[in-house]
């Protein structure tokens, strides 16, 4: 045989040696869904738009992966301005390629986002029977701080225990029912000067009344939501205008509507 075709057939022969495998490519990260999976408990607020000043609430609970309503939804009124992005579990401000306005200080905006709920007050010396988030009794001491100059912006305090280093606040013990028990929205938790203060679930004047940029409602389902909050289940609080929260469900690990 020819010598040329002979190193061809070799050449051109199948070989036994494995074909390298080439590495798989390197896959993204998978990003974390908004809400934690420690929480298991949500309370959704839905607008129809960011000038709405009424929502539909509705309690949640998650077992084994799957969102489940926790009895009838319920309405509630907003800010008189609406809703605007605030800061809170989802971040700072609107999240990436979402448009929408942005919460400030003094807006009349309700904040828009997914925010802890992690504390409560009222003027009783107890709170409604079954109630776990941390409960204060409230006189005329405790206050909000409202004032952004102020290195106490943003906190609930009871102002006997340091000198006035604040401009203004707003008074936790009321003249009216408003904030006969109140739910404390983890809104700019960093506290950074002029994103916003003072956002709470609280007591309504009526179905027709507007807030200052909290999330209000009747009395008794108020208490009935205090009453059934656990504090172990982490709970969250989303407000968002519908087409938002249908937009980021999935990113969000929202229930769906």
């Amino acid at each position: 045989m020819n010598r040329c075709l002979v190193v061809a057939l070799v050449a051109c022969g199948n070989s036994s040696a494995p074909h390298p495998v080439p590495d798989p490519l390197p896959q993204p990260a998978k990003q974390p869904a908004v809400i934690p999976a420690a929480t298991t408990q949500l309370v959704t607020g839905v607008i129809d738009a960011w000038d709405s000043t009424t929502a539909t609430l509705q309690l949640w609970s998650r077992a084994g992966g799957a969102w489940q309503k926790v009895g009838e939804s319920w309405p509630a009124v907003i800010g008189g301005a609406g809703a605007a992005w605030g800061d809170g579990v989802h971040g700072i401000g609107p999240p990436p390629d979402r448009g929408g306005p942005r919460k400030h200080e003094g807006d009349r905006k309700s904040p828009a986002g997914a925010f802890e709920l992690r504390a409560s007050y009222g003027y009783a010396p107890r709170p409604p029977d079954g109630t776990s988030l941390p409960y204060t009794p409230v006189d005329d001491n405790w206050i909000c701080v409202d004032d952004p100059k102020s290195a106490a912006y943003a906190t609930v305090l009871d102002k006997r225990t340091l000198d006035k280093p604040w401009a203004s606040a707003e008074q936790m013990r009321r003249p009216d029912d408003l904030y006969t028990w109140v739910v404390d929205i983890a809104h700019n938790p960093s506290r950074i000067a002029g994103d916003g203060s003072c956002i709470f679930l609280h007591v309504w004047h009526g179905a027709d009344s507007t807030t200052v940029g909290c999330t209000a409602m009747a009395e008794p389902k108020l208490a009935h939501l205090l009453g059934t909050l656990d504090a172990h289940a982490s709970p969250i609080y989303v407000l968002l205008p519908r087409a938002e929260y249908q937009a980021l469900a999935g990113a969000w690990g929202l229930p769906s509507l």
